[in-house]
Protein backbone atom coordinates (compact mmCIF):
# COMPACT_ATOMS: atom_id res chain seq x y z
CA UNK A 1 0.00 0.00 0.00
CA UNK A 2 1.75 2.89 -1.36
CA UNK A 3 1.71 5.83 1.74
CA UNK A 4 0.28 9.21 1.87
CA UNK A 5 2.40 12.12 2.58
CA UNK A 6 0.93 14.60 5.74
CA UNK A 7 1.23 18.10 4.80
CA UNK A 8 2.73 20.09 7.47
CA UNK A 9 -0.25 21.80 9.57
CA UNK A 10 -0.93 25.70 9.08
CA UNK A 11 1.54 27.19 12.46
CA UNK A 12 -1.48 29.75 13.75
CA UNK A 13 -1.24 31.77 16.51
CA UNK A 14 -0.88 30.67 20.60
CA UNK A 15 -4.10 30.19 22.11
CA UNK A 16 -3.60 31.83 25.74
CA UNK A 17 -4.59 29.46 28.63
CA UNK A 18 -7.40 29.75 30.70
CA UNK A 19 -7.64 32.50 32.86
CA UNK A 20 -6.15 35.94 32.74
CA UNK A 21 -4.06 36.93 30.00
CA UNK A 22 -0.64 38.05 30.41
CA UNK A 23 1.69 39.53 28.03
CA UNK A 24 3.24 35.78 27.03
CA UNK A 25 -0.14 35.12 25.50
CA UNK A 26 0.25 38.61 23.87
CA UNK A 27 3.71 37.96 22.69
CA UNK A 28 2.62 34.22 21.45
CA UNK A 29 -0.48 35.51 19.63
CA UNK A 30 1.74 38.17 17.58
CA UNK A 31 4.58 35.94 17.18
CA UNK A 32 6.78 38.64 18.76
CA UNK A 33 8.87 38.46 22.24
CA UNK A 34 7.55 39.56 26.02
CA UNK A 35 9.98 42.01 25.81
CA UNK A 36 8.40 43.64 22.47
CA UNK A 37 4.96 43.51 23.94
CA UNK A 38 6.44 44.97 27.39
CA UNK A 39 7.88 47.85 25.17
CA UNK A 40 4.36 48.58 23.54
CA UNK A 41 2.44 48.37 26.53
CA UNK A 42 4.73 51.22 28.04
CA UNK A 43 4.54 53.31 24.87
CA UNK A 44 8.03 53.09 24.45
CA UNK A 45 9.26 54.50 20.67
CA UNK A 46 11.84 51.90 20.32
CA UNK A 47 9.32 49.47 18.59
CA UNK A 48 8.36 49.77 14.91
CA UNK A 49 5.12 51.45 13.96
CA UNK A 50 3.97 48.33 12.59
CA UNK A 51 4.56 45.55 15.28
CA UNK A 52 3.39 48.06 17.07
CA UNK A 53 0.07 47.90 15.59
CA UNK A 54 0.71 44.16 15.16
CA UNK A 55 0.84 43.32 19.00
CA UNK A 56 -1.87 46.03 20.25
CA UNK A 57 -4.53 44.09 17.94
CA UNK A 58 -3.33 40.98 19.53
CA UNK A 59 -4.19 42.72 22.57
CA UNK A 60 -7.35 43.65 21.54
CA UNK A 61 -8.43 40.30 20.13
CA UNK A 62 -7.55 38.50 23.07
CA UNK A 63 -9.37 40.71 25.34
CA UNK A 64 -6.56 41.46 27.19
CA UNK A 65 -7.13 44.48 29.56
CA UNK A 66 -3.59 46.43 31.55
CA UNK A 67 -3.36 45.89 35.52
CA UNK A 68 -2.07 49.06 36.56
CA UNK A 69 -1.90 47.89 39.98
CA UNK A 70 0.78 45.74 39.32
CA UNK A 71 2.81 48.48 36.62
CA UNK A 72 1.83 51.09 39.74
CA UNK A 73 3.97 48.46 42.08
CA UNK A 74 6.97 48.03 39.34
CA UNK A 75 7.13 51.97 38.75
CA UNK A 76 6.28 53.19 42.10
CA UNK A 77 3.85 55.05 39.85
CA UNK A 78 -0.04 55.43 40.19
CA UNK A 79 -0.24 57.45 37.12
CA UNK A 80 -3.51 58.93 39.20
CA UNK A 81 -3.71 62.63 40.67
CA UNK A 82 -6.29 63.38 43.09
CA UNK A 83 -8.73 67.08 42.81
CA UNK A 84 -9.91 68.61 45.07
CA UNK A 85 -12.44 70.99 44.35
CA UNK A 86 -14.65 73.32 46.83
CA UNK A 87 -17.70 73.96 44.70
CA UNK A 88 -19.31 71.95 41.66
CA UNK A 89 -22.60 73.31 41.68
CA UNK A 90 -20.64 76.26 40.85
CA UNK A 91 -20.22 76.89 37.13
CA UNK A 92 -16.76 78.78 37.54
CA UNK A 93 -15.32 75.48 39.44
CA UNK A 94 -16.93 73.14 37.41
CA UNK A 95 -14.95 74.87 34.38
CA UNK A 96 -11.99 74.68 36.39
CA UNK A 97 -12.30 71.28 37.34
CA UNK A 98 -12.64 70.28 33.24
CA UNK A 99 -9.31 72.77 32.85
CA UNK A 100 -7.36 70.84 35.56
CA UNK A 101 -8.56 67.61 34.13
CA UNK A 102 -7.72 68.02 30.56
CA UNK A 103 -4.48 69.24 31.73
CA UNK A 104 -3.68 66.13 33.94
CA UNK A 105 -4.71 63.86 30.21
CA UNK A 106 -1.65 65.58 28.40
CA UNK A 107 0.48 64.08 31.41
CA UNK A 108 -0.86 60.85 31.22
CA UNK A 109 -2.70 61.26 34.54
CA UNK A 110 -6.13 60.42 35.40
CA UNK A 111 -7.34 62.41 38.03
CA UNK A 112 -9.76 61.59 40.73
CA UNK A 113 -12.19 63.97 41.83
CA UNK A 114 -13.93 65.34 44.99
CA UNK A 115 -16.38 68.21 45.39
CA UNK A 116 -15.28 69.16 49.26
CA UNK A 117 -18.62 71.36 49.29
CA UNK A 118 -16.51 74.15 51.52
CA UNK A 119 -15.73 71.27 54.24
CA UNK A 120 -12.37 71.06 55.88
CA UNK A 121 -13.33 67.30 57.77
CA UNK A 122 -14.50 66.20 53.87
CA UNK A 123 -11.30 67.87 52.16
CA UNK A 124 -9.13 65.61 55.20
CA UNK A 125 -10.67 62.67 54.70
CA UNK A 126 -9.96 62.68 50.22
CA UNK A 127 -6.22 63.18 51.50
CA UNK A 128 -6.50 60.24 53.32
CA UNK A 129 -8.08 58.37 51.16
CA UNK A 130 -5.63 59.60 47.93
CA UNK A 131 -2.94 58.67 50.32
CA UNK A 132 -3.89 55.11 50.46
CA UNK A 133 -4.39 54.74 46.50
CA UNK A 134 -0.97 55.68 46.46
CA UNK A 135 -1.65 58.51 44.46
CA UNK A 136 1.30 60.53 42.44
CA UNK A 137 -0.18 64.01 43.93
CA UNK A 138 -3.20 66.54 44.68
CA UNK A 139 -4.67 69.48 43.01
CA UNK A 140 -6.60 71.65 45.35
CA UNK A 141 -8.55 74.20 45.44
CA UNK A 142 -8.72 74.59 49.32
CA UNK A 143 -12.05 74.69 51.32
CA UNK A 144 -12.96 78.05 53.15
CA UNK A 145 -11.32 77.63 56.67
CA UNK A 146 -8.73 74.89 55.31
CA UNK A 147 -6.15 75.23 58.45
CA UNK A 148 -2.35 74.93 57.71
CA UNK A 149 -1.89 71.95 59.48
CA UNK A 150 -4.21 70.28 57.13
CA UNK A 151 -1.43 71.44 54.65
CA UNK A 152 1.48 70.66 56.52
CA UNK A 153 0.06 67.23 56.88
CA UNK A 154 0.22 66.99 53.10
CA UNK A 155 4.41 67.64 53.37
CA UNK A 156 4.64 65.11 56.55
CA UNK A 157 3.06 62.65 54.10
CA UNK A 158 5.30 63.22 51.27
CA UNK A 159 2.31 63.97 49.02
CA UNK A 160 3.37 66.44 46.19
CA UNK A 161 0.25 68.84 45.74
CA UNK A 162 -0.20 72.22 43.74
CA UNK A 163 -3.09 75.21 45.10
CA UNK A 164 -5.40 75.99 42.56
CA UNK A 165 -7.31 79.17 42.62
CA UNK A 166 -7.14 79.85 46.04
CA UNK A 167 -4.23 78.94 48.25
CA UNK A 168 -3.21 79.35 52.25
CA UNK A 169 -1.58 82.13 54.06
CA UNK A 170 1.14 81.00 55.67
CA UNK A 171 2.16 77.88 52.99
CA UNK A 172 5.15 77.84 51.18
CA UNK A 173 3.70 75.91 48.04
CA UNK A 174 3.11 75.58 43.90
CA UNK A 175 0.16 77.99 42.89
CA UNK A 176 -1.59 78.28 40.01
CA UNK A 177 -4.03 81.05 39.39
CA UNK A 178 -5.53 84.05 37.85
CA UNK A 179 -4.81 87.25 38.98
CA UNK A 180 -7.71 88.03 40.91
CA UNK A 181 -6.58 91.79 42.08
CA UNK A 182 -6.10 92.49 38.40
CA UNK A 183 -9.46 91.53 37.23
CA UNK A 184 -11.98 93.28 39.62
CA UNK A 185 -9.44 96.54 39.25
CA UNK A 186 -10.35 96.36 35.57
CA UNK A 187 -13.44 95.78 35.65
CA UNK A 188 -14.05 99.42 38.11
CA UNK A 189 -11.45 100.90 36.21
CA UNK A 190 -13.84 99.74 32.83
CA UNK A 191 -17.23 101.17 35.17
CA UNK A 192 -14.93 104.51 36.18
CA UNK A 193 -13.90 105.21 32.78
CA UNK A 194 -17.99 105.25 31.74
CA UNK A 195 -18.12 108.68 34.27
CA UNK A 196 -19.45 106.03 37.29
CA UNK A 197 -18.09 107.25 40.95
CA UNK A 198 -19.93 105.37 42.89
CA UNK A 199 -19.38 101.65 42.38
CA UNK A 200 -20.63 99.21 45.24
CA UNK A 201 -18.97 95.88 45.55
CA UNK A 202 -21.33 93.00 45.76
CA UNK A 203 -20.80 89.39 47.75
CA UNK A 204 -17.15 90.24 49.09
CA UNK A 205 -15.36 87.09 51.40
CA UNK A 206 -12.06 88.07 53.50
CA UNK A 207 -12.28 83.95 54.39
CA UNK A 208 -10.33 82.82 51.04
CA UNK A 209 -7.60 84.23 49.41
CA UNK A 210 -9.63 85.05 45.91
CA UNK A 211 -11.89 87.27 48.34
CA UNK A 212 -9.25 89.11 49.75
CA UNK A 213 -7.61 90.01 45.96
CA UNK A 214 -11.02 90.76 44.76
CA UNK A 215 -11.88 93.12 47.70
CA UNK A 216 -8.12 94.37 47.18
CA UNK A 217 -8.51 95.55 43.40
CA UNK A 218 -11.90 97.37 43.77
CA UNK A 219 -10.40 99.05 46.78
CA UNK A 220 -6.98 99.85 44.28
CA UNK A 221 -9.10 100.81 41.62
CA UNK A 222 -11.42 103.21 43.62
CA UNK A 223 -8.17 105.09 45.77
CA UNK A 224 -6.19 105.29 41.89
CA UNK A 225 -9.28 107.48 41.29
CA UNK A 226 -8.99 109.60 44.01
CA UNK A 227 -12.48 108.00 45.41
CA UNK A 228 -13.29 107.21 49.25
CA UNK A 229 -13.99 103.35 50.00
CA UNK A 230 -17.53 103.77 51.37
CA UNK A 231 -18.46 100.59 53.41
CA UNK A 232 -22.22 101.18 52.88
CA UNK A 233 -21.90 100.10 49.43
CA UNK A 234 -19.53 96.78 50.53
CA UNK A 235 -21.85 93.95 51.07
CA UNK A 236 -20.09 91.01 52.13
CA UNK A 237 -21.82 87.64 51.57
CA UNK A 238 -21.36 84.47 49.69
CA UNK A 239 -21.03 84.60 46.04
CA UNK A 240 -24.64 83.49 45.29
CA UNK A 241 -27.79 84.82 43.13
CA UNK A 242 -29.83 85.12 45.87
CA UNK A 243 -27.15 86.85 47.67
CA UNK A 244 -26.56 89.13 44.73
CA UNK A 245 -30.13 90.00 44.40
CA UNK A 246 -30.39 90.23 48.51
CA UNK A 247 -27.03 92.74 48.13
CA UNK A 248 -28.54 94.75 45.35
CA UNK A 249 -32.38 95.71 46.78
CA UNK A 250 -30.05 96.59 49.98
CA UNK A 251 -28.22 99.18 48.64
CA UNK A 252 -30.25 100.48 46.54
CA UNK A 253 -32.43 101.77 49.52
CA UNK A 254 -29.60 104.24 50.64
CA UNK A 255 -30.22 107.44 50.76
CA UNK A 256 -27.48 107.54 47.88
CA UNK A 257 -27.43 104.58 46.10
CA UNK A 258 -24.57 103.68 43.88
CA UNK A 259 -24.92 103.87 40.19
CA UNK A 260 -23.20 100.59 39.47
CA UNK A 261 -21.52 97.46 40.85
CA UNK A 262 -18.76 95.34 40.46
CA UNK A 263 -19.51 91.81 41.32
CA UNK A 264 -17.29 89.05 43.09
CA UNK A 265 -18.15 86.66 40.31
CA UNK A 266 -20.72 86.26 36.97
CA UNK A 267 -23.27 84.26 39.35
CA UNK A 268 -23.35 87.46 41.89
CA UNK A 269 -24.13 89.30 38.84
CA UNK A 270 -26.53 87.58 37.06
CA UNK A 271 -28.49 87.77 41.12
CA UNK A 272 -27.66 91.56 41.16
CA UNK A 273 -29.55 91.86 37.30
CA UNK A 274 -32.59 89.99 38.84
CA UNK A 275 -32.68 92.59 41.69
CA UNK A 276 -32.51 94.83 39.09
CA UNK A 277 -35.77 93.38 37.11
CA UNK A 278 -37.70 93.51 40.05
CA UNK A 279 -36.96 97.04 40.49
CA UNK A 280 -38.37 98.04 37.39
CA UNK A 281 -34.40 99.53 36.44
CA UNK A 282 -32.85 98.95 32.98
CA UNK A 283 -29.65 96.79 33.00
CA UNK A 284 -26.85 98.68 31.36
CA UNK A 285 -29.21 102.39 31.35
CA UNK A 286 -30.05 102.88 34.60
CA UNK A 287 -27.72 100.91 36.39
CA UNK A 288 -23.90 99.19 35.36
CA UNK A 289 -23.53 95.81 36.49
CA UNK A 290 -20.01 93.28 35.84
CA UNK A 291 -19.26 90.30 36.99
CA UNK A 292 -16.19 88.26 37.07
CA UNK A 293 -15.08 84.94 35.36
CA UNK A 294 -16.75 84.68 32.37
CA UNK A 295 -18.70 81.83 32.53
CA UNK A 296 -20.50 80.73 29.31
CA UNK A 297 -23.64 81.62 30.63
CA UNK A 298 -22.43 85.58 30.72
CA UNK A 299 -22.64 85.99 27.13
CA UNK A 300 -26.51 84.11 27.44
CA UNK A 301 -28.29 86.65 29.44
CA UNK A 302 -30.15 89.67 27.88
CA UNK A 303 -28.37 91.76 28.22
CA UNK A 304 -25.13 90.53 27.97
CA UNK A 305 -22.80 90.12 31.13
CA UNK A 306 -19.74 92.46 31.21
CA UNK A 307 -17.51 90.30 33.18
CA UNK A 308 -13.26 89.22 33.32
CA UNK A 309 -12.57 86.28 31.63
CA UNK A 310 -9.73 84.26 33.10
CA UNK A 311 -7.88 81.95 31.12
CA UNK A 312 -8.89 78.51 32.48
CA UNK A 313 -7.55 75.70 29.77
CA UNK A 314 -4.30 77.26 30.69
CA UNK A 315 -4.80 77.83 34.48
CA UNK A 316 -5.04 73.75 34.06
CA UNK A 317 -2.44 73.28 31.96
CA UNK A 318 -0.15 75.05 33.72
CA UNK A 319 -1.24 72.86 37.90
CA UNK A 320 -0.79 69.78 35.77
CA UNK A 321 2.55 70.69 34.77
CA UNK A 322 3.64 72.02 38.17
CA UNK A 323 2.55 69.12 39.48
CA UNK A 324 4.54 66.70 37.31
CA UNK A 325 7.63 68.89 37.86
CA UNK A 326 7.01 68.79 41.79
CA UNK A 327 6.52 64.91 41.83
CA UNK A 328 9.94 64.63 39.16
CA UNK A 329 11.50 67.37 41.79
CA UNK A 330 10.59 67.08 45.11
CA UNK A 331 12.96 69.32 46.44
CA UNK A 332 12.67 72.59 44.34
CA UNK A 333 11.48 75.69 45.12
CA UNK A 334 7.64 76.03 45.19
CA UNK A 335 6.54 78.53 42.14
CA UNK A 336 3.48 80.73 41.52
CA UNK A 337 1.76 81.48 38.23
CA UNK A 338 -0.61 83.80 38.36
CA UNK A 339 -2.04 84.70 34.92
CA UNK A 340 -3.58 87.58 33.33
CA UNK A 341 -7.22 88.06 32.39
CA UNK A 342 -8.70 89.79 30.17
CA UNK A 343 -12.40 92.26 30.29
CA UNK A 344 -14.97 91.30 28.25
CA UNK A 345 -17.28 94.29 27.41
CA UNK A 346 -21.15 93.34 26.65
CA UNK A 347 -24.47 94.75 27.69
CA UNK A 348 -24.95 95.10 31.27
CA UNK A 349 -22.29 97.96 31.86
CA UNK A 350 -23.57 100.16 29.44
CA UNK A 351 -20.59 100.80 27.41
CA UNK A 352 -22.18 99.52 23.91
Amino acid sequence: MASVKKSAPTRRPRAPAPGRITLLDIAGHAGVSRATVSLVMRDSPLVAKGTRERVKQSAAELGYVYNRGAASLRSRRSLIVGVSITDLSNPYFAELTAAAEMGLSRVDRMALLSNNNESVEKQDSFIDTMREYNVDGLIICPAIDTPVASIHRLNALHIPFVFLSRRIGGVKADYVANDNVRGIRMATEHLLSLGHRRIAMICTSTRTSTGRERLRGYMSALRNAGLPIDPDIIFGAAPTRKNGMEGLLKIMTLSNPPTAAVCFNDITAFGVMLGLNRLGMRIGHDFAVVGHDNIAEAGLWLPGLTTIAIPLEEIGRQAAQMLLDRINDPGREPQQVILPPELIVRESSGAR
